[in-house]
């Protein structure tokens, strides 16, 4: 079984042209239509058995920097809507922003009402930093309710998304809070994969995906490698960052990851654990089975 633990809900009509969000900065290879409609990505996921989707809520406050704009209530509404429209192939994950009054509220809503499963948050996008109380109250709740936890970590192209608070070295405190907190690092964390190694090495209940990785591949198998290395293989999910990137490539990319050694003679990444990325039982491993 393939399960892909990151992609984000597209929105219910492709905008076209005029109303396309293009980015070019995503990747380097090629631009990326962060809009891309539900039949693109109802298509790109037939190469995997389960998908974690969701979308992340914009800052409340009054003067926010950015283009998340879109209140928690309403992204979630869409994304149970999503899910419930194209069936159990698909788990909501909810969004949460700690300054939002009711947010253990819409929390509750999300998981009973509405049936998502998990969080995700961007503390650099949402403009929030991840250890501060009001977010500390929430993952104490999901750690209580058993809901897994997505963070984006690692960088961003958008210019007020805040570095810092999408380090990894924050969740090392969220981990020995929460220790039965179960914990995605998105994308590795990247540029700072060793940082997010050494988080996940520690922490039995942390993981990293291997999302929007592979398209820089130098980068790529020098993370690939440092986990050989630190043992951590097995704490890495398979996820594709779509649109960003389909599963597919994704894939392809994983299998790719020794192009560099076999031209160099460089150590290679043992290819029976990167097709267990592949097929990792990722919702055991987050409780969600």
């Amino acid at each position: 079984m393939i399960i892909d633990v990151h992609s984000h809900v597209p929105p219910r009509e492709a905008p076209g042209a005029a109303g396309a969000r293009i980015n070019t900065l995503s990747r380097p290879d090629k631009a990326v239509d962060w809009t891309a409609g539900p039949d693109r990505y109802l298509a790109a996921m037939q190469a995997v058995d389960r998908a974690i989707c969701f979308n992340i809520a914009g800052d409340p406050r009054p003067g926010a920097r950015g283009d998340w704009r879109v209140r928690a209530r309403q992204v979630n509404d869409d994304t149970a809507r999503f899910v419930r429209e194209n069936g159990a192939k698909f788990i909501g994950f909810m969004t949460l922003h700690p300054f939002e009054p009711d947010a253990l509220e819409e929390l509750e809503r999300s998981r009973g009402d509405l049936g998502l499963r998990g969080i995700k948050f961007g503390p650099n996008y949402q403009h929030f930093d991840p250890l501060c109380a009001e977010a500390m109250r929430l993952y104490r709740r999901a750690e209580e309710l058993g809901l897994p936890v997505l963070f984006h970590t690692g960088t961003s192209p958008e210019q007020f998304a805040e570095l810092d608070w999408a380090h990894p070295r924050h969740i090392d405190h969220v981990a020995i809070a929460h220790p039965e907190l179960r914990i995605i690092l998105a994308h590795m964390s990247h540029p700072w994969q060793r940082d997010c190694i050494a988080v996940i090495r520690k922490h039995p209940h942390v993981y990293a995906d291997v999302s929007a990785l592979f398209y820089r591949p130098w980068s790529w198998y020098d993370c690939m490698r440092l986990a050989t290395e630190w043992s951590v293989l097995p704490k890495l999910l398979f996820g594709s960052d779509y649109p960003a990137a389909t599963p597919q490539e994704t894939i392809d990319g994983l299998r790719a990851v020794n192009d560099i050694p076999r031209q160099t003679g460089l150590p290679s990444v043992p290819e029976q654990e990167v097709e267990q990325i592949i097929t990792r039982d990722s919702l055991s491993l987050l409780g969600l089975a």
